[in-house]
């Protein structure tokens, strides 16, 4: 029996969204909510069958209460997938409010229209002793895509097409990502078939198997002036050029904090692709976040590294400041999670072939992210990496990024996209470069890599170190430098794919 007892679930507090309100939901309006249940059990090395039997016997008396909430309330229960912890509710706006004691108002801001709250959620006390987040009600933006394009015409002589970049990475050449899947999470855009076949064909290779996969009723949706578009074919074209042999699921899902942890928690445990590598490009600030948010964020990229999958994730292009108002530094989410691989951006000089330079990126106003965590403690590999203290709070946290890559821009990738050749760059780049990298390791070792940063923070000469540059924007003084071994700007450095390759094939997982 639910308790009638109610009590304020904190984690779940939320500012009034930026922009401007119009009126109440509809009362009619139909809404669907994700109910993440906290984790009980830390399952590692298991397979996703085995995710899924042990969460359905460990949370058996958690979904019950939570089903049993739903009735009383009024509530549809659309899903159990004890595997993802998730529990998918749907009813009217009015059902809502009543059921989480909030107030649903409709906003715009910046040509954006979203459902938007304010103050925290309540449930049931013994209800909310179980539940990590309720998500869905807001559906606010969540991220951005980590995408920037060349400054300059000049770019066409230093721009490269993605197989050439992972050429210079000296990525290994006797594998391709046979047998591999890597998930790659958009919030938005789409691809068209056309694009893909012109870009792989000008890097002299055959299209890899590209399926897309809806989540939470996305779309693959491509249309012309839509950066987002952009992304989309910049990760594919990027990942699939450095692993031509690997398949390719693209997960689709709206940009709110519901869509991205579902696209998540959905591609982890996908018993039909089946990945081992997953890549993200889209973030946004740390404070950006609600406190749940973050855990089931943080909880879901847990569960991805449990079940065998790297993921990579883009640190942001916005220098230190990651676009926030104001003279403090910030870090991007979720890259700044325990459990992803932060990647930042190099800008690269390239002679005879090789690279000859490579610094931080930064082009002034834009730039590789970076910095010292407000959210998560320093986590245990990378206690002896010799991380400094946060520059505006003095405080110690999670350093990101994890490793870097070509990102700039004006030393951008050559990519397809609504039919036209396009020069981009951005930190965005960087997570399917590592991917990419990631499957055909795995091909390799003939088993996922799966979370290795704490194997890569004990090596040493595995990745090239960038030792000069700073993630300062123009006329600042709020950053990071570059130097010897870890710094905030490029992490570990930039991949020297053979050693790597030699490194982690043989290595027994972290996690």
């Amino acid at each position: 029996m639910v308790s009638t007892s109610y009590v304020e679930f904190k984690p779940s507090h939320r500012e009034a969204p930026k922009g401007t309100s119009h009126a109440a939901t509809p009362a009619g309006e139909e809404i669907e909510v994700s109910v993440y249940l906290k984790p009980r059990a830390n399952h590692t090395g298991v397979s996703r069958e085995a995710m899924a039997t042990h969460r359905a016997a460990e949370h058996k008396g958690d979904i019950e209460l939570v089903t049993d909430f739903a009735k009383h309330a009024g509530l549809e229960v659309v899903a159990v997938e004890p595997a993802r912890r998730l529990i998918r509710l749907a009813g009217t706006a009015e059902k809502m409010q009543e059921a989480f004691k909030t107030s649903l108002i409709e906003y715009s801001q910046g040509g954006d229209a979203f459902r938007g709250r304010s103050g925290a959620l309540s449930l049931p006390a013994d209800v909310a002793e179980v539940v990590e987040s309720v998500l869905g009600l807001d559906t606010r933006p969540a991220a951005q895509p980590r995408l920037q394009k060349s400054r300059a015409a000049a770019a066409a002589d230093t721009s490269y097409l993605p197989n050439q970049v992972a050429k210079f990475y000296k990525y290994p050449t006797n594998v391709t990502g046979k047998g591999e899947c890597i998930a790659i999470i958009e919030l938005g855009g789409g691809f068209n078939k056309t694009d893909n076949a012109t870009a792989f064909k000008a890097m002299g290779l055959a299209e890899p198997t590209i399926v897309a996969v809806l989540v939470d009723g996305g779309k693959n949706k491509p249309k012309p002036a839509n950066d987002a578009d952009g992304e989309v074919a910049l990760d594919i074209q990027v990942a699939g050029g450095c692993a031509p042999g690997a398949k390719l699921a693209v997960y689709f899902t709206p940009n709110t904090d519901k869509g991205f942890v579902d696209a998540i928690t959905a591609a982890a445990t996908d018993a039909t692709n089946k990945p081992s590598v997953m890549s993200i490009s889209w973030g946004g600030p740390e404070s950006t976040w609600s406190a749940q948010g973050l855990a089931s964020m943080t909880s879901a990229l847990q569960d991805a590294a449990n079940l065998g999958l790297s993921v990579f994730v883009a640190s942001g292009d916005n220098l230190a400041t990651d676009g926030v108002a104001g003279t403090t530094a910030h870090v991007d989410f979720p890259a700044s999670s325990p459990w992803a691989i932060g990647c930042g951006g190099t800008n690269i000089k390239v002679s005879g072939g090789a690279i000859s330079a490579e610094t931080v990126w930064n082009n002034g106003n834009s730039g590789t992210g970076g910095g010292i965590s407000d959210v998560y403690p320093v986590p245990a590999f990378q206690q002896n990496a010799g991380l400094p203290k946060n520059v505006s709070t003095g405080k110690s946290g999670r350093g990101v990024p994890d490793v870097a890559g070509d990102g700039d821009p004006d030393t951008g990738y050559v990519v397809v996209v609504n039919g036209k050749q396009e020069i981009v760059g951005g930190t965005s780049a960087v997570a399917p470069l590592w991917a990419g990298l990631a499957a055909l390791i795995n091909e390799a070792a003939g088993k996922p890599i799966g979370f290795f940063l704490p194997k890569l923070y004990a090596a040493k000469n595995v990745t090239n170190d960038i030792t000069t540059g700073n993630n300062k924007p123009t006329g600042s003084t709020v950053g990071y430098n570059a130097g010897p071994g870890w710094d905030a700007c490029s992490g570990l450095g930039s991949p020297n794919g053979q050693a790597l390759l030699n490194l982690l094939a043989n290595a027994a997982p972290t996690v």
